[in-house]
C-alpha cells in the first residue's frame, strides 16, 4: 500500500526539526546582547530556568487537556529520563564550562560541532538506526558547513579543555539518543524537567563562582529567550524524534549555527562574508539531500502495543466506544501488517535492514 502524497512522510517531522533549529539558532545573537549584563554561567542557568519554568506554567494552564493528548511518563521511562537529564542537563553543561575555561573560544566552537556527529554515530552504531549513504553525505555536508562557520583561522588545540568540550558533545549525543527512548511521552514534561535541572545546576555554578543575579528586567528577558530558544525548541526536537529518528533530527538541528549567523547579520549588523556564503551552499546541499530522501521498501510490522499521541491514520486502525477528538493518546495495539510506503525510522518503523 502506498501513500497518495509522496511528501507525506516529511510531515510533521521535518518542519518540527527545522523549527527547532531556527529557534535554537536565534539564541547566540540574542545572548550576545545579554552577555553585556549577565555572567555567562548565570546566563546559561537563567535561560534553562526560563525554559523549564515557562513550560511548567504552560503545562499547568492546559492541565487535563494536555494530559489527554499525550502519553505520560511511566515508571519504566524514569531511568531513560534520568539518563537524559543527567547527560544533557548536568554533565554536558558542566564539562563544557570547564572546557571553555581551559581552551580557546575558536577551538571550542569547532569542537562543539561534534554533538551532531556523536548523535548520529550513536544512533547508527549503538541503536542500529538506518543510515544510508545519502543521509551520511547530507549530514556531513551540514556539519562541514557548521565547522566552516566556526572556523576562526586556527586549528583545534589538543589539550584538557578540548577533551572536556568533546566529552560534553558526547554527553549531548547520548542525551539525544536517550531522549528518543521516551519521545512517545509528553514532550513538554520532558523538556520542562530538563530545563529545570540544567537551570538549577548552572545557576548554582554561577553563584558558587561569585556571580550575582542581574536586575529583574534582564532576568525576565533572559527567561523569555530561554523559553522559546531552548524550551519550545526542545519540545519541537523531541516530537521530531518520534517521526524522524535521532540521526535525521540531529542532522537538521545542525543547521542552527547557520540560522544564528543569518540572524546575527539582521540583529547585530554582522557582515556578509564569503565564509558564510560557502557554508550556506554546503548546508543547503545537505538539506536538499535530506529533503529529497525517499526511503521506501516492503516492510513488516510485527504486533505492537504501546501508548503515544496519534490520529487514526494507516497505522492506527482501531475502534473506540464513542466519539473521540484527535490527536489523542491511549494504550493501543497494532496488528501485524506488511506494506510499502516512504518512511523514516519513527515510532512504527524501527526495523532492521539487510
Amino acid at each position: 500500500m502506498s501513500e497518495p502524497n509522496s511528501h507525506a512522510h516529511l510531515w510533521p517531522g521535518v518542519p518540527l526539526a527545522l523549527g527547532s533549529a531556527i529557534l535554537f539558532g536565534a539564541a547566540p545573537p540574542l545572548c550576545k546582547l545579554l552577555l553585556d549584563s549577565v555572567n555567562p554561567f548565570m546566563l546559561a542557568g537563567l535561560l534553562y530556568l526560563g525554559a523549564g519554568a515557562g513550560l511548567a506554567l504552560y503545562r499547568l494552564l492546559r492541565g487535563k487537556q494536555a494530559a489527554a493528548g499525550e502519553a505520560q511518563l511511566t515508571a519504566g521511562d524514569i531511568p531513560w529520563l534520568a539518563l537524559a537529564i543527567g547527560m544533557g542537563g548536568i554533565v554536558a553543561p558542566v564539562l563544557l564550562m570547564f572546557g571553555l575555561s581551559l581552551n580557546t573560544a575558536s577551538s571550542s566552537a569547532l569542537l562543539l560541532n561534534l554533538e551532531g556527529l556523536a548523535t548520529m554515530a550513536i544512533a547508527w552504531l549503538v541503536y542500529r538506526e538506518n543510515v544510508d549513504r545519502r543521509l551520511l553525505l547530507g549530514a556531513f555536508a551540514i556539519l562541514a558547513g557548521a565547522v566552516l562557520l566556526s572556523w576562526q583561522g586556527q586549528g583545534v588545540a589538543f589539550n584538557l579543555g578540548a577533551v572536556l568540550v568533546a566529552a560534553a558533545c558526547l554527553a549531548w549525543g547520548l542525551d539525544n539518543n536517550f531522549t528518543r527512548k521516551i519521545s512517545a511521552t509528553d514532550p513538554v514534561v520532558i523538556a520542562m524537567l530538563k530545563g529545570l535541572a540544567a537551570g538549577v545546576v548552572n545557576v548554582g555554578l554561577a553563584l558558587a563562582g561569585g556571580a550575582s543575579f542581574p536586575r529583574a528586567s534582564i532576568v525576565a528577558v533572559t527567561a523569555a529567550v530561554g523559553f522559546f530558544a531552548i524550551g519550545v525548541s526542545l519540545v519541537m526536537f523531541i516530537v521530531a524524534l518520534r517521526h524522524l529518528g535521532t540521526a535525521r533530527t540531529g542532522a537538521y538541528y545542525s543547521l542552527a549555527p547557520f540560522i544564528g549567523a543569518l540572524l546575527a547579520i539582521a540583529i547585530l549588523g554582522d557582515a556578509v562574508t564569503l565564509k558564510l556564503a560557502v557554508a550556506g551552499v554546503m548546508m543547503g546541499f545537505g538539506l536538499w539531500l535530506h529533503l529529497s530522501e525517499r526511503h521506501e521498501h516492503e516492510h513488516d510490522h510485527e504486533a505492537l502495543e504501546h501508548e503515544h499521541s496519534h490520529v487514526h491514520d494507516e497505522h492506527h486502525q482501531h475502534h473506540h466506544d464513542g466519539p473521540v477528538s484527535e490527536p489523542h493518546s491511549h494504550w493501543h495495539r497494532h496488528a501485524p501488517m506488511r506494506h510499502r510506503h516512504p518512511h523514516y525510522p519513527d515510532l512504527h518503523h524501527r526495523h532492521g535492514h539487510g
